[in-house]
Formats: structure tokens, C-alpha cells, sequence
């Protein structure tokens, strides 16, 4: 059985967060919690993966597409295609964002990574981010604008989810081959760590 030290989270940094020379910051406040960085990789991904990324199936863009024909209806707005096919916008503009530049992947290893990962990072959405979370304080964008605007949310960051422990692996195995990651020892592993502490007093 593996050591809960060593639990893996997969973290993208998107095109807003690399163009906002965010990437220290956003490093800097995972690293804070004492998570260990074993995996990184920078550049522009292909689309293709991307689709791969968001998993999903004809049911999944079949309930989110219903609701979209709904709230159109209901706002007295035109329907002009198949609830499907509004449901398969949401990946479209996902993946079209995605691959607009540059991005930063990550993986994170620790105790609770996917969790800790997923509470600094705060809520999908920045608006309603809690204040002291990465999208809560660096990024102003909401649901609303982006809809208006026919766009996905600019949040700054992709992370596993924690509701879902097997879609962190599932993430880390579609971008990164095992011998990309790194298997090393960091001296404050000790401090949080170690049952005695055993070195500290001399």
C-alpha cells in the first residue's frame, strides 16, 4: 500500500495565468504548503489530448446542453442547434482556450495533494472564490461575463478534483510517462514527516 505522502495531483496553469506572469506566484503558494513538485512541463498542448483531458461522454454534454436550451427558453432566447451540440460548446471553448498559448503542467505529491491543491486553488469560479484562494484573489472573471462573451472561464488553473481521486491519476497518466516524474527526498519532508524528528538537537 502506498505511504498517503505520497498521493499525486495533476495541475495546469492556463494561457491567463502564463500571459499574467502568474506562474511564480501560483508555484510559490502550493509549495508553501510543504507539497513537493516531481513532474513539470511547459509549452503549447495539442487539441487532441485536450479532448482526451475532459473525458466526456454523449450523457454528460446531453444534461449540460438540456440546460443551456433551458435557460435560452426561459430568457426568451433562441435555440439554434441540438442540446448536444450546446453541451459540446462548453469542451469546445474549454479546448480552444487551453491550446491559445502556453501552459504550465504540473504534478504535486503529499498528504492530501489533490485535496490541499484544490483548496488553495478555491472555486471554478473567481467571483465566487473564497478571499485567500489563487482564483479568489488573482482574477476577476465570473460564468456571466464569460457566457456573454461565448467563452470559457478564465481561471487561471486546472487541478484534479478531489471528489474524484481516480481522475488525478488518470490526468498525470494522459501527459506525463512515469520516468518523467521524479522520485526524490526534500529535507522539510523531515519536518513534516518524520514520527521523532531525530537530528534536530545537537
Amino acid at each position: 500500500m502506498q505511504h498517503p505522502k505520497k498521493e499525486r495531483t495533476f495541475v495546469i496553469i492556463k494561457p491567463d495565468g502564463i500571459q499574467r506572469s502568474l506562474m511564480g506566484e501560483i508555484l510559490g503558494r502550493y509549495e508553501r504548503t510543504g507539497l513537493k513538485l516531481v513532474g513539470m512541463k511547459f509549452g503549447v498542448a495539442d487539441e487532441k489530448k485536450f479532448w482526451e483531458h475532459y473525458n466526456k461522454d454523449d450523457a454528460w454534454y446531453q444534461k449540460k446542453g438540456t440546460k443551456i436550451v433551458e435557460d435560452k427558453k426561459a430568457n426568451g432566447l433562441p435555440v439554434e442547434k441540438e442540446a448536444i451540440e450546446y453541451g459540446k460548446d462548453i469542451v469546445r471553448q474549454l479546448v480552444k482556450f487551453m491550446t491559445a498559448g502556453p501552459v504550465l503542467m504540473m504534478v504535486w505529491e503529499g498528504n492530501q495533494a489533490i485535496a490541499i491543491v484544490k483548496k488553495i486553488t478555491g472555486g471554478t469560479e473567481p467571483a465566487t472564490s473564497d478571499v485567500g484562494t489563487i482564483r479568489g484573489d488573482l482574477t476577476v472573471d465570473s460564468y456571466e461575463i464569460s457566457a456573454v462573451d461565448n467563452r470559457a472561464v478564465r481561471n487561471l488553473i486546472h487541478c484534479s478534483d478531489p471528489a474524484e481521486p481516480e481522475e488525478a491519476a488518470r490526468e498525470i497518466n494522459l501527459w506525463f510517462k512515469p520516468e518523467e516524474l521524479l522520485n526524490y527526498r526534500l529535507v522539510n519532508e523531515q519536518i513534516l514527516y518524520d514520527v521523532n524528528l531525530d537530528g534536530i538537537l545537537e
